[in-house]
């Protein structure tokens, strides 16, 4: 049965192929006059069909290495700390980063940059406060910890929803992504690219678990960062190796001129923009399929050397698209082969998240483009994985084992809900991808760490430094976080105005954390204090226990051999 289970990856890749193959030569015949489209591009589709077809086969390989939870989940938790900080950089390096952030700058300007400064500056926050307890604290996912002296049942259930939730979101800024790549490269319509997305997404988690998912995402990290320098290399050799006239271009070719270089319409409100900011930085420490990849390396020591490592690398990568997205504003922006009827400053062939790809075209001609294309889809690819396979643990390992089951579930009937879990997140994933079509990634993404900081940041934070956390105030102040932060999302103009169809919101801000974060620190907060019972002073008193833990490690799950 195992063997006939690690060979499904194997009959999915030829059917896929053989799907895709075909697709090609009738895509190339048929019309593609379209005003979203341009030609088929041969060398990306070839590129593209060789990335999937390595990655299936990793699939394949690690569909018969994985033969238990600890292996699906955590990948036996026998990863080195500089693989898992490649992973790592894989995970976060996302469509959002490759795709929105240089959108942002190539449309905004600083705005975008300080978007992405953002993004960034919530690792030390990981390196210092969270890696090491993380790693000795959990085994399978962040609700390990956050339970790990309260009520199983009742922490566990609130941190499947808090991680359901920012799963979900997330996942829509990947599927929009990726629907958009695949449309531009292939002339497959939206939705149909949309659904090719999340089949991948489901034969990953479903039969290759963490291990598949772990050297997808390393084989995706090297890619990126390659792609990404050697793009830049051919931008600044472009420019006489001169950040300064990469500028001057900008400023010459924009329509604000040297209105690019301030804060502009996405910054113009100090709230909003305060709110956007601690969203992004306290969001990133609460990620779940961040998380769980400190729980795949063996000891507390490999989990630092792991931030330390995808520090660097995000931190490179970060200034790269910066200025790749700056040096599109005159090399894309001027260029009418890249706009719908060849007018200049109209709408972008592929839509608004495609700057980086037509200047890969303009830079490097259909051969750069298709690596590139490989390179984003790889990206896509990795990430909804992580997040597919995040999902999936919430529920099997949470829900199912934990709560519904009081830890009698076995490991084949845990690992079996998980992969029908991996399926329905896949359809969800879909359906919210087509929903969002039209939203800029880099926009989304923003929303989605708000709603994962103040949902899962303080009760996470709490659990581990905290003494006086008690359940009744994590279930309360987590509650609020999460129902005031998706609460605040739909009344925004993102989702009341753009999805919804009112002509007002009611939430007049765009980014929810300032106000639902606050919240739910302070809900947490009181209602912890508040709590007298006996219960809850038997939480406070177990505390020491789990410090001495936190510090040392004694008792944390090990790593296994596969």
């Amino acid at each position: 049965m195992r063997t006939a289970f690690a060979a499904a990856p194997a009959a999915l890749l030829a059917t896929l192929l053989a799907t895709l193959l075909a697709a090609g030569p009738a895509l190339a015949a048929g019309d593609m006059g379209a005003a979203d489209k341009q030609a088929v591009n041969p060398i990306a589709i070839a590129m593209f069909l060789a990335f999937v077809g390595a990655t299936l086969g990793i699939t394949y390989w690690a569909a018969r290495r994985t033969r238990s939870a600890s292996d699906f989940y955590t990948a036996g938790g026998g990863i080195s700390g500089f693989q898992n900080g490649l992973a790592i950089a894989g995970d976060y390096m996302s469509a959002a980063t490759l795709l929105g952030l240089s959108s942002l700058v190539y449309l905004t300007g600083f705005d975008g940059m300080a978007y992405t400064v953002s993004f960034f500056v919530g690792w030390p926050i990981i390196l210092f406060l969270m890696a090491e307890r993380l790693r000795n604290l959990g085994r399978f996912t962040f609700a390990d910890i956050a339970s790990y002296r309260l009520d199983q049942s009742k922490v566990r259930t609130f941190a499947a929803m808090g991680s359901l939730t920012v799963v979900c979101c997330y996942l829509v800024v990947q599927m929009v992504g990726a629907g958009q790549l695949i449309k531009l490269l292939f002339g497959l319509d939206y939705a149909v690219a949309v659904v090719l997305v999340g089949v991948l997404m489901v034969i990953y988690v479903t039969f290759g678990g963490m291990i598949a998912t772990t050297w997808v995402q390393i084989i995706k990290a090297c890619l990126m960062l390659g792609g990404g320098l050697l793009l830049l290399f051919l931008v600044m050799l472009h420019f006489g190796f001169s950040l300064e006239a990469v500028a001057a271009g900008a400023l010459e070719s924009h329509k604000n001129g040297a209105g690019i270089l301030g804060p502009g319409s996405l910054l113009a409100d100090p709230v909003s923009t305060v709110s956007l900011s601690l969203g992004l930085v306290f969001g990133t420490a609460a990620l779940p399929h961040i998380m769980m990849r400190f729980f795949t390396v063996p000891n507390a020591r490999e989990a630092r050397k792991s931030v330390f490592v995808a520090s660097g690398l995000i931190g490179m990568f970060f200034l790269v698209v910066c200025i790749l997205g700056m040096a599109a504003i005159s090399i894309v922006g001027t260029d009418p082969r890249f706009f719908e009827g060849g007018v200049v400053g109209g709408k972008l062939v592929g839509g608004n998240n495609m700057p980086l790809m037509h200047l890969a075209q303009a830079m490097g001609g259909d051969l750069l483009l298709g690596f590139m294309s490989a390179v984003a889809f790889a990206t896509i690819l990795a990430v909804v994985a992580g997040l597919a396979l995040a999902g999936a643990s919430a529920i099997a390992h949470d829900l199912y084992a934990r709560v519904i089951r009081k830890g009698k579930a076995t490991e084949a009937e845990e690992m079996r809900v998980s992969r029908l879990s991996s399926l329905a997140l896949g359809v969800v994933g879909v359906v919210l991808g087509i929903l969002f079509e039209k939203q800029n990634v880099a926009f989304l993404v923003g929303l989605t760490f708000g709603i994962a900081a103040s949902a899962n940041f303080p009760v996470l934070i709490l659990s581990m430094y905290w003494k006086g956390l008690t359940t009744r105030g994590a279930l309360w102040g987590g509650l609020a976080g999460l129902v005031s932060a998706v609460t605040l999302v739909v009344l925004s103009k993102t989702v009341w105005v753009a999805v919804i169809g009112y002509d007002a919101p009611i939430f007049p801000y765009e980014h929810p954390a300032l106000f639902s974060m606050t919240l739910a620190f302070l809900v947490t907060i009181v209602v912890s204090r508040l709590d007298t019972s006996a219960r809850a002073k038997a939480e406070i008193a177990a505390y020491d226990d789990q410090y001495v833990r936190s510090q040392t490690g004694i008792g944390a799950a090990a790593a296994s051999a596969h």
